[in-house]
């Protein structure tokens, strides 16, 4: 496995115990920047990385034409459990390795590039962005990160069991992988990859994150 896929483990650890990693409260950017960027309900919407639902479930409740994807099958499992009737919006996808048909008017991911460590992944990441966009359309991209510093993980321990703390209580963990970049260094990914950014800054997203960067691009 790739150890960007580290966190298939995580999530079949702590899901094993009766719980959820992550909180089911929505990270509040992306349906502002669905109001503010004029997003249609019947738009194609595509979100890299749902996780276990917390992004997805409010714009589906609310008819949005989104496909949730993500590279871990406990995820997406995950999701059509709680979510039945939401079932066939979901899909397993490894957007570095993968494509789908057709393009999308709006396309989201949260807290997935930070968990990108080499150059060449996140270039693939940004390059399947570009591939999938409609022309006119926009996309979200939300990391980790203050925009300053700048760290990363080292990707031969990203499957290391460590102890983290959790709602639950301390859980032993699969540790993941984790890269944060100061702006600058977004900023140059991005135009590297031939988007154009049209907003950016820091927002919050309370309890998952106390602050994430994020780009608006097209």
């Amino acid at each position: 496995m790739k150890y960007y896929e580290a966190y298939e483990e995580r999530y079949k650890t702590i899901h094993k115990k009766g719980f959820s990693w992550s909180s089911d409260i929505a990270t509040p950017i992306v349906l502002e920047t669905i109001k503010k960027y004029k997003i249609n309900p019947s738009d194609k919407i595509l979100e890299i990385g749902c996780g276990e639902g917390r992004d997805a479930r409010p714009l589906l409740e609310k008819g949005f034409n989104l496909l949730a994807t993500d590279i871990s099958e406990e995820a997406i499992d995950y999701c059509q459990k709680i979510m039945p009737k939401f079932s066939n919006h979901f899909q397993t996808l490894d957007c570095l390795n993968g494509e789908l048909n057709g393009k999308y008017k709006f396309i989201y991911a949260v807290a997935v590039i930070h968990m990108l460590v080499l150059d060449e992944d996140r270039r693939l990441f940004y390059k399947f962005i570009r591939d999938h966009l409609l022309d006119g359309g926009v996309a979200l991209i939300c990391s980790m990160g203050n925009g300053q510093i700048e760290v990363q993980s080292n990707i031969n321990n990203a499957f290391n069991i460590e102890k983290r703390e959790h709602p639950s209580g301390e859980v032993e963990v699969t540790a993941t992988s984790c890269r944060m970049v100061s702006f600058e260094t977004f900023e140059d990914e991005i135009k590297s990859a031939n988007l154009e950014i049209i907003e950016e800054g820091i927002t919050p997203s309370m309890p998952d994150f106390n602050e994430l960067m994020y780009v608006v691009v097209k």
